[in-house]
């Protein structure tokens, strides 16, 4: 921006008087106003990540949050806070004149900043949500030296969440999964991108061996290798004609596997009533194909939602035509031979028969760790981690792989396997790979979606005294709080976005249910 940058009347100041926020255009620019005492800053009015209009987020203790995907940023400059968003946002030229607001389409020049010589070599392994996070926070905090990153599938990162929730619909194409990071990205940032496996990472030696290539000697390394999912172990299931239609589900390629079985009025069979299979066995139904879910709980999400909440989402499925077999195993898998129409036929455990097309597994992952060498590994694969998510000198894990205290709720270490958690690991290890210590407590969140409904999931509950809800459950607009001796340990929530915004903020310290209880009811 230029000192001659045009500026025009978009709004006035009054307009602001009720709402801190509002959406104005300049042409084809959208710009968010957002107001703070008698000053107006100016920033992009969707969010970076995935477009959502930021003006229907929630300003929360000088911070806006998206409305979609909690993404958090700093008022006053625009900053990053909290992913999934992985840039800063725009700023656009913003003045005052009496209860004239006056701004200009045209954003300003952020300052190249001149960093200091480093000689230090940074390694990332896995470039998914948590390895992007990684490479951003690095240069967005000021590393100049070397960044490598190995990664074994080309073309990355990309949105995961977006396979099992929109692809099999139909609502997108593999193609068309959002990238998490503009496609300049690491040119612009001159980050090296090796697309291989990695053979071994010694902790010790601090290297990385990947097959012919020369070995990478790192100052410090992360690894963000997440899980690979886990195959159902069926009899029969490796069969010709049949093991070409058991489908798993971790990138873009399985999806468009997926898709290509997911014709209408097929038959899909889910193993395993998670987060994914469900989204997939929601998404799938939008494309007209019969889905029966088996799965040897009493309801789904139930330790992770509760019975009441967890009754309501299997009722929302029930209602758009999804047939469950919980409490039930498959323990044998055929090529149907015997006229029916449909290719396989799967066998439970009570000798009961199911006839399907195709199978989608939603079993869980195997943790992507045997690769390291010289660093203590739990039973399951998993690391144990500080609280920089350091897991042995100059080794750091993100995400799946990681094994941590959580700050806002000490007890022992857990392990979580959500794809906005693997974020925020992943910034605290690059800033404490420079240096720094561990920021204010961060507040695990993530989302699921089914039938149009988006479901939001707030801090990690290991157990509960007390459920509260508010709202009207059966419409699906409401927030349930679980509280552990009068302290509130986790939220769930539906179309309740400014409620969930202020929760989010507010439980980074310890907040009561009575509290939580004043916020979620709030208008």
């Amino acid at each position: 921006m230029t000192d001659q940058t045009p500026m025009q009347k978009v709004a006035a100041l009054s307009d602001l008087d009720a709402c801190a926020m509002k959406r104005v255009e300049i042409g084809d620019t959208p710009i968010l106003l957002i107001r703070s005492g008698e000053r107006v800053v100016g920033y992009q009015a969707d969010c970076p990540h995935a477009g959502a209009p930021l003006e229907e987020g929630a300003l929360c203790n000088g911070r806006l949050i998206c409305p979609w995907h909690r993404g958090t940023f700093d008022i006053e400059t625009g900053g990053l806070v909290e992913p999934p968003p992985l840039m800063p946002l725009k700023r656009y030229p913003v003045q005052v004149d009496g209860d004239d607001i006056l701004a200009s389409a045209i954003p300003f020049d952020e300052p190249a900043e001149s960093k200091p010589k480093d000689g230090r070599t940074f390694a990332v392994i896995g470039l998914g949500a948590a390895g992007a996070a990684a490479v951003s926070t690095l240069r967005q905090a000021g590393f100049a030296g070397r960044i490598v990153v190995i990664e074994r599938e080309p073309h990355t990162p990309y949105d995961r969440t977006s396979l099992s929730k929109f692809v099999p619909s139909g609502e997108m194409s593999p193609d068309e999964v959002p990238m998490l990071l503009p496609d300049d990205f690491f040119a612009l940032e001159s980050i090296e991108v090796i697309q291989a496996e990695v053979h071994a990472l010694d902790a010790s030696a601090k290297r990385i061996d990947i097959g012919s290539a020369p070995s990478i000697h790192y100052d410090a390394a992360l690894i963000a290798t997440g899980g690979v999912p886990k195959r159902p172990s069926l009899q029969g299931g490796d069969a010709e004609g049949v093991v070409e239609y058991i489908r798993l589900l971790r990138g873009r390629d399985d999806a468009r596997r997926l898709v290509d079985n997911a014709v209408k009025k097929s038959h899909a069979l889910v193993l395993g009533a998670s987060f994914i299979g469900l989204e997939v066995a929601a998404a799938l139904r939008g494309r007209d194909v019969a889905v029966t879910v088996v799965s040897p709980g009493n309801v789904p999400f139930e330790k992770q939602f509760g019975p009441e909440v967890a009754r309501l989402l299997q009722g929302l499925h029930e209602t758009h035509g999804v047939q469950f077999r919980m409490r039930r195993h498959a323990v044998s898998v055929a090529r149907n031979e015997e006229g029916s129409d449909r290719r396989l036929r799967v066998t439970l455990d009570d000798g009961k028969t199911i006839d399907c097309d195709f199978i989608v597994a939603g079993l869980g992952i195997r943790l992507a760790t045997d690769f390291i060498v010289n660093v203590d590994r739990n039973d399951d694969g998993s690391l144990d981690v500080d609280a920089s998510m350091q897991a042995a000198d100059g080794l750091f894990a993100a995400g799946d792989i990681a094994r941590f205290e959580l700050p806002i709720e000490p007890g022992g270490r857990i392990r979580v396997e959500h794809w906005r958690l693997a974020q925020q690991h992943a910034r605290i290890a690059a800033h404490a790979m420079l240096g720094a210590p561990p920021r204010e407590p961060f507040v695990p969140f993530f989302w699921t979606y089914h039938f149009g409904k988006n479901i939001e999931y707030l801090g990690h509950a290991r157990h509960w005294d007390q459920t509260v809800i508010t709202g009207s459950p059966e419409s699906f607009k409401f927030i349930a709080l679980f509280g552990d001796k009068g302290k509130l340990v986790a939220a769930v929530g539906c179309e309740r976005n400014r409620q969930m915004s202020a929760l989010a903020e507010a439980m980074r310290h310890t907040l009561t249910i009575d509290d939580a209880l004043s916020i979620a009811n709030e208008q």
